[in-house]
C-alpha cells in the first residue's frame, strides 16, 4: 500500500467519524484510531508488517489543549424543535459509508421533500467499501426533511430523513 493510499484512508476515516478502523491485507496490517477534534486527540496510524514481531514503542504524551466551555443552547428553541420533530419518524443509517441521494450523478434523486413513500421504497444508497447499499423505507408517509447532504459520510444510526407517518 502506497503512502498516498494510507493518507487518503486516514482522511476518509476522519471524515466518516469512525473511532477505529483495522485493515489487514497480504503482508500489511493498519490500525487507524481517531479522536474527536473537540478533545484535542490525535490520529494514530500503526502499520505493522504481518509475520514480524510487534514491539510496542512508547510515545510521548500529547499535550491536551484546554477544552472550550460548551455552548448552552437556548432551551426554548431546543424544546420547540424537539416538539416539532417528535411527531415525525426518523430514518437512520444502518451502516457507515457515503450517503448518496441519487442512483448515479445523471439520474434524479430517489426522494425529494414532500414525496409520499411506502414501506420498501428506496430512499438513498450508502456506499461502503465500493458496495452501494440501497436503503429502503421501513415506514409509509411523506418526506419532511433530508438531514444529510449528498455525497457526505454518515455513521451508523445517524439520522438521514424525517418522515411524517400521517
Amino acid at each position: 500500500m502506497e503512502l498516498k493510499d494510507i493518507q487518503n484512508l486516514i482522511k476518509f476515516v476522519a471524515k466518516s467519524g469512525a473511532s477505529e478502523v483495522k485493515l489487514e491485507m497480504d503482508d500489511v496490517k493498519i490500525t487507524i484510531k481517531t479522536g474527536s477534534e473537540e478533545k484535542g486527540e490525535t490520529t494514530i496510524v500503526q502499520q505493522v508488517p504481518m509475520g514480524a514481531h510487534h514491539v510496542p514503542q512508547p510515545h510521548a504524551p500529547v499535550a491536551q489543549p484546554a477544552a472550550p466551555a460548551p455552548a448552552v443552547p437556548a432551551p426554548a428553541a431546543t424544546d420547540k424543535k424537539e416538539e416539532e420533530n417528535s411527531k415525525y419518524i426518523t430514518v437512520k443509517s444502518p451502516i457507515i459509508g457515503t450517503f448518496y441521494r441519487k442512483p448515479s450523478p445523471d439520474k434524479p434523486a430517489f426522494v425529494e421533500v414532500g414525496d409520499s413513500i411506502g414501506k420498501g421504497d428506496v430512499l438513498c444508497v450508502i456506499e461502503a467499501m465500493k458496495l452501494f447499499n440501497e436503503i429502503e423505507s421501513e415506514v409509509s408517509g411523506k418526506i419532511v426533511k433530508v438531514l444529510v447532504d449528498d455525497s457526505s459520510p454518515v455513521e451508523f444510526d445517524q439520522p438521514l430523513f424525517l418522515v411524517d407517518p400521517s
